[in-house]
């Protein structure tokens, strides 16, 4: 009798340490444990439409094109959606439980910290050193990296020549004696785009100040100019019409993507194929129509590219 008592409360205590372990995991989970847990944990950063924070009835709800994307997968997986906010300086933290920044043309990994999250989604722009830490799944989104001026600026927006690396020479050509606007360890970060040898004078934001507001920035006199991303630019030139310009280009064309930790390759392909399903229905052009309407005439290429590929693979 007493004996099974001992097994009993034994057994007890080995589920509730099992439900604790689901409730609040510390690690990423490759695509059994996400769905074991039944809740998928997306990391996302604030973000032009990509993610947006705004309050509802008395808490924040988050809302954009990542967040929709993401929520889609989760039902997709049959589990709940989390979302877990991040930063920029940390958001690969959460992630992989260490945080890393690129300085000086080389990887510096920073402390390790609490894993909070399955996968970010939020405007996150595939980079090669991030390919080393992380994977990224296919590609969904066009991105770039532009300079814009405040419209005071002698600065002039260069004329496309029809080759991006002619087009970069022209913007840079510009840039002797400029103040440039940038964000340290991010896609805004003017050390991946060698601005300094081209003469230019390197601005960075403080720490706790956001990608979105970079193009405010510039208007409020911190700098002549500012590395914006050019899908959140074309928001910007209708915001603050009037206010700016865009000058022209700074990286060659880029791509945006989910980011998994290298732990969780099942996972990642289960997205692949979501992200196939829902190009293949129609679901995902939706989703863009209702965030970004503007990008289709800005990157025709790219969307008809992607839907010929999806043709012809089904």
């Amino acid at each position: 009798m007493g004996l099974n008592i001992k097994m009993r409360s034994l057994l007890q205590v080995v589920l509730l340490s099992c439900l604790s372990l689901f409730a609040d995991r510390v690690v990423a989970g490759d695509l059994h444990e996400v769905k074991a847990a039944g809740v998928l944990r997306h990391i996302g950063v604030p973000y032009a439409n990509f993610i947006t924070i705004s309050p509802v009835n008395g808490k924040l709800n988050e809302a954009g094109f990542d967040v929709d994307i993401i929520r889609g997968f989760a039902a997709y997986l049959g589990v709940e959606y989390q979302f877990v906010q991040g930063e920029s300086d940390n958001v690969y933290g959460l992630l992989t439980g260490q945080n890393a920044k690129y300085i000086d043309h080389k990887i510096v990994f920073g402390k390790r910290q609490k894993i909070k999250g399955d996968l970010v989604a939020g405007g996150a722009t595939i980079l090669d050193w991030r390919k080393n830490i992380v994977d990224f799944s296919d590609d969904y989104f066009p991105a770039g990296i532009w300079l814009f001026a405040r419209s005071d600026s002698t600065m002039q927006p260069i004329i496309p020549s029809g080759s991006i690396i002619d087009d970069i020479k022209k913007v840079k050509e510009q840039l002797n004696g400029r103040e440039v606007l940038g964000k340290q360890y991010s896609s805004l970060d003017p050390a991946l785009y060698d601005l300094k040898s081209a003469g230019a004078h390197v601005l960075h934001t403080r720490a706790d100040q956001k990608l979105h507001e970079m193009v405010l920035l510039i208007i409020q006199n911190n700098a002549e100019t500012t590395l914006v991303d050019v899908v959140d630019g074309l928001s910007a030139l209708q915001a603050w019409s009037g206010e700016i310009k865009a000058i022209g280009p700074i990286s060659e064309a880029q791509r945006m993507a989910a980011v998994f930790p290298k732990s969780s390759p099942h996972l990642r392909q289960a997205f692949n194929t979501y992200l196939k399903k829902i190009r293949a229905d129609g679901t995902f052009n939706k989703i863009v129509k209702k965030h970004y309407p503007e990008i289709f005439n800005f990157y025709p290429d790219y969307f008809e590219q992607k839907q010929t590929a999806q043709k012809h693979a089904s």
